[in-house]
């Protein structure tokens, strides 16, 4: 968990990170599992407002910063602007980091490129997209940056031609594009066309999102991985 890569800003950022997005998971579940984490050496987490860990994370390590297990600047913790509130960044922001008992974020991402009109009930009809105003919602991340709340800012499951229309007008470069990846899903356009605009990409669901709705065992069991795991002495995740 020691390895680091370096965003253009020159901020590191651990390359393994803890996700906490997992639907089956309980508060006091989360938060055993990320007290943990931090005690074998993870420093980066990973959160958002529509995932409902943040509380979670947020309690297990306001306890690992009062027990000496870690400081506040030996973590990374990431977290989402939700897609019913693109129009309330600063807002959304600042209940995040009620949440998770901090004064900053080091990384505050769009969680997706749309948006959804509030009182939306899972799953989203099609009365309940809006027409989306992306230029808007990123001068309101900007706002989030420019006022000491988020140490950086950047994407998610962004294109890359989204990417392209919000660099034409961002005053602050995103940082990094947080999408889908893992051996079988290697986006290699979207990979190479981040490399060269100095945005760094961040893989969700590396392992393929195994016993999730939307995800399968098909990386894990994958006969190409496990030859390659057998030979290094790994396990198939390593």
């Amino acid at each position: 968990m020691g390895s680091v890569a370096e965003l253009y800003t020159g901020r590191k950022i651990p390359v393994v990170g803890l996700g906490t997005g997992a639907p089956a998971y309980q508060y006091e579940e989360i938060k055993a599992a990320v007290g943990v984490a931090l005690e074998v050496g993870y420093r980066h987490f990973d959160t958002a407002s529509f995932y409902g860990s943040e509380n979670a994370l947020g309690a297990a390590l306001t306890e690992a910063f009062k027990s000496g297990v870690v400081k506040r600047e030996e973590v990374f913790i990431t977290t989402k602007l939700w897609d019913d509130e693109h129009d309330e960044p600063l807002a959304a922001i600042t209940r995040s980091l009620k949440n998770l008992q901090l004064e900053y974020v080091d990384l505050y991402l769009i969680h997706w490129p749309l948006r959804l009109r509030k009182g939306y009930t899972l799953p989203p009809k099609e009365e309940d997209f809006l027409p989306l105003d992306i230029k808007s919602t990123w001068q309101g991340m900007e706002q989030c940056f420019e006022m000491g709340l988020t140490k950086a800012i950047g994407l998610s499951n962004f294109s890359c031609k989204k990417i392209e229309d919000l660099l034409n007008y961002a005053k602050i470069h995103p940082v990094a594009n947080q999408v889908e990846l893992h051996p079988l899903w290697q986006q290699k356009k979207l990979r190479e066309y981040c490399t060269k605009m100095k945005i760094q990409v961040c893989a969700w669901s590396p392992l393929g999102a195994p016993n999730t709705p939307w995800g399968s065992n098909v990386v894990m069991d994958n006969p190409v991985i496990k030859e390659i795991a057998q030979k290094h002495g790994k396990t198939t995740a390593q």
